[in-house]
């Protein structure tokens, strides 16, 4: 996409520190991080949010995921780590291009990531929606709940 900031770091139009890359996809520092070493692991092919993102450039996606974690986490001495991913405007997803965020997280830092407690009165409404076999998701399970 033109106008997408991250496909301009993909085609090195803007400066950016990469810490990986290979044909299909790059991981860099966030210039906003939460921590040092906060990193961004962004598809090479531009993609919205993770309902649009190809299966396999997804199983990509992950497997670089888990090697910035280890990365970051050897690396930097991190005491644990934050993977984020969001999708839309509602959930924080600021960039309209398909990215995890890989946070180191050490003793006594200052992130907070909260959810708030909400009273849902039907789960098994709930469950009923998200587990029916005629909502059609274009990926076929193994087993049906």
């Amino acid at each position: 996409m033109e106008d997408c900031i991250f496909c301009k770091i993909v085609r090195n139009e803007i400066p950016s520190k990469k810490v990986y890359e290979d044909p299909d996809a790059v991981a860099f520092l966030d210039i906003n991080p939460a921590n040092p070493g906060h990193c961004l692991v962004v598809s090479k092919r531009h993609y919205e949010s993770i309902t649009d993102v190809d299966d396999a450039d997804l199983k990509k996606m992950i497997a670089i995921v888990k090697v910035m974690a280890k990365r970051i986490k050897t690396s930097l001495n991190a005491d644990g780590i934050n993977v984020l991913q969001n999708n839309g405007r509602h959930a924080g997803q600021i960039v309209n291009h398909i990215h995890f965020h890989v946070i180191p997280r050490f003793p006594n830092d200052n992130v907070i990531i909260t959810y708030q407690k909400v009273n849902v009165p039907n789960l098994d409404e709930i469950q009923k929606k998200l587990s029916s076999t005629g909502a059609s998701s274009g990926y076929e399970w193994g087993t049906r709940i």
